[in-house]
Formats: structure tokens, C-alpha cells, sequence
């Protein structure tokens, strides 16, 4: 039963601490307004069709961090993000990597939303609070949270090959791909790519990132070759 608290037969009574923000922890809901702005739809539209994800700016000179299967029919057609604040910005594709599944946007038209900081990856731990950040189902903006079940997890992202992914259990779907994963002051320690499924339902509760240390590498060689 919710709220039950179990202790060893005494006189005193019992009491907790009550939680903020209608059981969701302060310090998330201060990361989350410090993330939002951030992130952004990705769009792309071709002849053939189109495809949609999340990323999120990576500098302050308009480069745009997504998946590269969000963007990977994107040559030849038109690539657009949306911010928080609903404004369409058209955007070019930089670079892509299939094998980590990373590509880098830049904004062209306008100037792009304030770029999140990036964690210390020696500072992430197993069971800390996070937030995934994107649209699902091209619901902008929408913020799921979790805790960060596995690190160095092996699985393939990408590629052929394994490589390791940050785990959690925050609640990931189709449109997510390419947005944060966020620690509670708001830092990025991932970038979401896929989920386990169970004969091809939605999200299961497991879900992997690319480590955000590998995704800022793949980035910054790919803008240096830009």
C-alpha cells in the first residue's frame, strides 16, 4: 500500500518526510527547467517521406547533436528543428557516424537555444536520478524520469558492433532518439538511441544512451571535419 511505513513495534509513532513537488524530487524539476530549452525536435522531409527525433545544442555555434538514424535520409531533402519556444530553424547535416550513431546538425537560419553542459563521465553513477528529454511521438518537451540502471553496458548501437551504453529505466519511445539523458543539475550523460522491446511492444523500462563521452568525441571530430 502507497505511503506505508514499516518499523519495529514501538510507542512512537511513525512519521516521513514529505516529499516535494508531488513526489517528484526538487532537484529535478530545477533540471529539467534548466534542460528544456535546450532540446529540440529534429524533422527531416524528403521526397520518399520524412522522420522525426530530438537532439540537443552542443555549442555555442549552433551545432545540434542528435542520431544518426534520426538524419540518415536526410541528403537531399530538408532538415528543420523546433525549440522550446515553437520557432522552426532550418538546419544542415554536418557529419554522421552509423557505427556510434551519432550526427551533428547546424543551425542555419537564426541563432540556436543556449547549449546544456556536458557531465563528467567519471562522476556518473548507478542508481543517480535522470531525466530523458525529447518527443516521443512528436510530443516536444516531454520529460521522463528514471535512474541510471548499468553502466559499460554492452549492446549494439549502430553498428555491427557492441559498444557500451548507459542503462535506465527512464521511460524511452520512438522520437526520443537523439535527445539527453540528464543528472539532476542538469548535465548531459548520454544521448538516447533505442530501447528493449518484447515482440515489437514500446518501451519496456530499459532503455541505453551513448555515453556522453564518446558522443562528444564522435561531435567534435565530425564539426572538425565539417
Amino acid at each position: 500500500m502507497a505511503g506505508y511505513v514499516a518499523g519495529r513495534d514501538s510507542q512512537e509513532p511513525a512519521t516521513a518526510a514529505p516529499l516535494p513537488q508531488g513526489n517528484v524530487p526538487a532537484d529535478l524539476v530545477g533540471a529539467a527547467a534548466r534542460v528544456l530549452p535546450g532540446v529540440v525536435s529534429v524533422q527531416v522531409r524528403t521526397g520518399q517521406g520524412g522522420a522525426s527525433g530530438s537532439g540537443f545544442v552542443f555549442d555555442t555555434r549552433g551545432h545540434i547533436v542528435t542520431n544518426n538514424h534520426v538524419v540518415a535520409a536526410g541528403r537531399g531533402g530538408t532538415v528543420s528543428i523546433v525549440g522550446q519556444d515553437g520557432q522552426r530553424r532550418e538546419a544542415e547535416i554536418v557529419g554522421t557516424d552509423p557505427s556510434s550513431d551519432i550526427a551533428v546538425l547546424r543551425v542555419t537560419q537564426g541563432t540556436a537555444p543556449t547549449p546544456l553542459a556536458l557531465a563528467d563521465p567519471s562522476g556518473t553513477r548507478v542508481g543517480e536520478s535522470v531525466l530523458a528529454v525529447g518527443s516521443p511521438l512528436g510530443l516536444s518537451g516531454t520529460v521522463t524520469a528514471g535512474i541510471i540502471s548499468a553502466l559499460d553496458r554492452p549492446v549494439r548501437l549502430g553498428g555491427q558492433t557492441r559498444q557500451t551504453a548507459v542503462q535506465t529505466d527512464a521511460s524511452i519511445n520512438p522520437g526520443n532518439s537523439g535527445g539527453p539523458l540528464v543528472n539532476a543539475r542538469g548535465e548531459v550523460v548520454g544521448v538516447n538511441t533505442a530501447i528493449a522491446t518484447l515482440e515489437g511492444g514500446g518501451s519496456i523500462g530499459i532503455g541505453f544512451a551513448v555515453p556522453i563521452e564518446r558522443a562528444r568525441q564522435v561531435a567534435d571530430s565530425l564539426i572538425a571535419r565539417g
